[in-house]
């Protein structure tokens, strides 16, 4: 008996769905991680005593982020996905079970030697969006990153649901729930890190090797640089991310001085999380089915589209900016992935590059908006969506 067309066919979803579960289900959990532990390691700093190095975690894991992620690109070239990705994770699960012990034994350097250790495994584990899109055929591989997008959010609502019982877990153990959150992520990274064992990767260098296959013709690189379109994606890759984390940012601190209460605040930080990840389902066949060119162009013009309605004076345009920022970030993730998805050697540096603009952007960003005021740093901004135009130009169409 022969299975049905519908389920054999390799661009189908439940054969995408069997090949790469386990790949997802570890995003889900190393997204929830991350909610429960670093988004508020700002308030940990504060109850230790160091308020005005309440932003020092956040940047230590940007900077820790990019300094690792060209390693890991290099070691999962090297040695296979899933071991660079098991590593990552794994290391990412003694960065929470360090930031929890420094922050319960009031121990500053342990504590930022923690995020800066998680940090480090972000550079590693935020590239299963390479392996989910090298997994599949070329032409489905924006509904793979798209489902993937779809993972990293569950991950998240879902964390922010158990809000009470962490809270009853930090109460038993004498720590607060934000220090409880480095705990609960270790585990939950932990966790991923087994699943590596259930995934079976397109291909593992080690085992094609000892099987005396010849592995394919990868380029190096410099090679890699020199093809038409990568150098120019990987500079709107870290303009978006640059972008994206320098508005998410100081968008809401802008919203406290303009008198909105937190409420309010918190309701700009959720539109922009659903324009970020909900809509994967949607942006990644699209790409899929209008080419890689409008991914670009269409993620630049929301950018830019973002950096207008930044400067507005009323919650319901903030919230129109944070949405499209979401968006336009999303685009130009998915399609700089799948451009990158063809060349692995540039995926690593491409990472940290975003990385390290991200960092730079927010502490530019900060002095820009200290200095000029927030119309200036959105300006900046808007001069900086427009380099997603040149990758449109540059890049190959499929």
């Amino acid at each position: 008996m022969t299975a049905s067309p519908a389920s054999s066919h390799p661009h189908s979803f439940p054969v995408l769905a069997a090949r790469l579960w386990p790949l997802y289900l570890s995003q889900a959990l190393a997204t929830g991680a991350t909610t429960v532990s670093t988004i508020l390691a700002s308030l940990v700093m504060s109850d230790l005593g160091s308020e005005r190095l309440s932003g020092l975690p956040a940047t230590l894991i940007s900077v820790a982020a990019a300094l690792s992620a060209a390693y890991f690109g290099a070691l999962m070239l090297r040695r296979g996905r899933r071991l660079g990705l098991a590593s990552a994770f794994g290391l990412g699960t003694l960065g929470g079970v360090l930031g929890f012990l420094g922050a319960s034994w009031g121990m500053k350097p342990l504590f930022l030697a923690g995020a800066a250790t998680l940090g480090a495994a972000q550079g590693g584990f935020q590239q299963a969006r390479y392996a989910a899109a090298e997994s599949v055929p070329a032409q489905v591989r924006g509904l793979a990153l798209g489902l993937l997008m779809m993972m990293s959010v569950l991950g998240s609502w879902v964390m922010t649901g158990f809000g009470v019982q962490i809270t009853a877990l930090g109460n038993r153990l004498g720590t607060g729930e934000e220090v409880t959150g480095w705990l609960v992520g270790a585990g939950l990274l932990g966790l991923a890190a087994g699943l590596m064992a259930l995934w079976r990767p397109v291909q593992e260098p080690a085992a094609a090797a000892q099987r005396g296959a010849a592995a394919p013709a990868r380029p190096s690189l410099a090679a890699a640089l020199a093809m038409p379109g990568v150098k120019s994606t990987a500079a709107a890759f870290a303009a978006a991310q640059a972008i994206m984390v320098t508005l998410m940012s100081l968008t809401p601190l802008r919203a406290h001085h303009m008198g909105l209460e937190h409420g309010s605040i918190a309701q700009l930080i959720s539109g922009h999380i659903a324009g970020m990840f909900a809509f994967g389902l949607l942006t990644g066949p699209l790409i899929d089915r209008l080419g890689l060119r409008f991914g670009f162009v269409a993620g630049g013009a929301l950018l830019l589209l973002a950096a207008a309605t930044s400067v507005s004076e009323t919650h319901a345009g903030l919230l129109l900016s944070m949405f499209v920022l979401g968006l336009g970030w999303n685009l130009i993730s998915l399609t700089s992935s799948k451009v990158l998805a063809r060349f692995p050697a540039a995926q690593g540096p491409s990472d940290s590059l975003a990385f390290a603009a991200s960092a730079l952007g927010t502490l530019l960003g900060g002095l820009l908006m200290a200095q000029a005021g927030f119309p200036a740093l959105a300006a900046a901004a808007g001069v900086l969506a427009l380099l997603p135009l040149w990758s449109a130009w540059r890049v190959r169409p499929h």
